[in-house]
């Protein structure tokens, strides 16, 4: 598979239902129950943050509150404390997905790290808000590990864009 940002290969648009399976697909993982393990990846907000880059038009600020108001449901959330912070992300992934994808996909984690934490931080002060407890300082973890797991996510969403329409052996694209 080539990378995007140094080949001259054009990629198939995303598909529409593909970008929104993939939501759904990190909606179920987030449904998973994990306790209290520390370094669990914000499935959601991950691919939420993807696909604000990629496909700003498909997926947005709407798709954020939804998917939000969805984490919130299924975790028994303070209502609204995942849906402001992803929409917030995905408006700050929306801001700077042109300057993003310049970059390889190590690069763009390390990019995006500062834009998960700042999601887990509007999380953690909506819930000192409602009067939860601070879940302590290992709760941030889930940031780190969420972009590590930028760049083998970001080959596979993107897997199905490279797949020609109709393979011709005399044309190089």
């Amino acid at each position: 598979m080539q990378p995007t940002h140094r080949s001259s290969r054009i990629l198939l648009p995303a598909k529409t239902w593909f970008a929104w399976l993939s939501l759904l697909v990190a909606l179920g993982l987030s449904y998973i129950p994990t306790g209290l393990t520390p370094g669990v990846p914000d499935w959601v907000a991950l691919v939420l943050a993807f696909w604000s880059i990629r496909e700003p038009l498909r997926v947005g600020m709407g798709a954020g509150f939804l998917f939000g108001v969805l984490v919130d449901i299924g975790h028994g959330a303070a209502m609204g404390q995942h849906a402001l912070a992803y929409v917030v992300l995905c408006y700050l992934a929306t801001s700077v997905s042109r300057r993003v994808l310049w970059f390889g996909p190590t690069q763009q984690a390390l990019q995006m790290f500062p834009l998960l934490l700042l999601t887990q931080v509007i999380m953690v002060t909506v819930r000192l808000v409602a009067g939860a407890e601070f879940p302590g300082w290992w709760y941030f973890l889930s940031s780190l590990t969420s972009a590590a797991l930028w760049v083998p996510l970001n080959y596979l969403l993107l897997l199905p864009q490279y797949q020609p329409v109709d393979r011709d052996d005399n044309r190089p694209i």
